[in-house]
């Protein structure tokens, strides 16, 4: 089942799942957009892996630790998210409405664009 979480409940869903090692948001968007507006990682690594990519790059996961993907409202991130789960991967979540709704709920510093 694919997992929603708002920004505002990430810090819950990591904390739930982080017996299953340290968490991860998987950042999808493409080098250009994280120029125009990024998040800083608090408690958790922040990885970078444009989607295109991300099945070469699949070996850089670990399919123990919970995943949070991140894009811009939601929709890169939510096909990744389904591609992990195909994989095996089995503590993935999408973050539901991208980094446009982690500037409105957590971080206004954070550009929308």
């Amino acid at each position: 089942m694919l997992e929603q979480v708002r920004p505002r409940d990430l810090t819950q869903w990591f904390a739930n799942a982080t017996a299953k090692g340290a968490p991860v948001v998987l950042d999808v968007r493409e080098p250009h957009e994280l120029q125009l507006a990024s998040i800083k990682p608090q408690g958790f690594a922040l990885l970078s892996i444009p989607m295109g990519v991300v099945p070469l790059r699949l070996t850089e996961l670990d399919p123990e630790q919970p995943i949070a993907c991140l894009c811009h409202h939601g929709g890169r991130s939510m096909q990744v998210t389904q591609y992990l789960l195909s994989r095996g991967f089995e503590h993935v979540a999408n973050i539901a409405g991208g980094i446009n709704a982690w500037s409105a709920e957590l971080d206004p510093a954070i550009p929308r664009y």
